[in-house]
């Protein structure tokens, strides 16, 4: 996962309708990886997905954990200021696309959630 990016781009994981049951799968996953030695080297949070990293997150301890393992969170700017978020920001870097995309290209392996 060194040289791996995952995108979130919902609030949770998976599209069910049933928002509780997408939180607890990401927040399964999260641990999980918590759990291992191997980081991906980025997580990149856009449209919904920017949700995870703000005021009211069920994973923002587990984010954090993350980063201080030195995995890089870039939030898509544009996504939190179109759903008025930017004040609700708790943790990750802000950036813009060029990022996610320099990220990516960056990458071995790109992974959607």
């Amino acid at each position: 996962m060194e040289n791996t990016v995952l995108l979130c781009t919902a609030f949770g994981m998976g599209k069910t309708t049933d928002e509780s049951l997408n939180i607890k799968l990401i927040s399964k996953y999260f641990s999980l990886l918590l759990e291992g030695n191997n980081y991906p080297n980025s997580i990149c949070f856009y449209t919904d997905g920017v949700r995870l990293v703000c005021e009211g997150s069920p994973v923002l301890e587990q984010l954090s954990q993350l980063e201080q393992k030195s995995v890089r969170l870039i939030v898509c700017s544009t996504c939190l200021e179109s759903m008025n978020l930017n004040n609700k920001l708790k943790i990750g870097i802000v950036g813009g696309m060029p990022d996610i995309i320099e990220a990516q290209i960056k990458a071995d392996k790109v992974i959607t959630l």
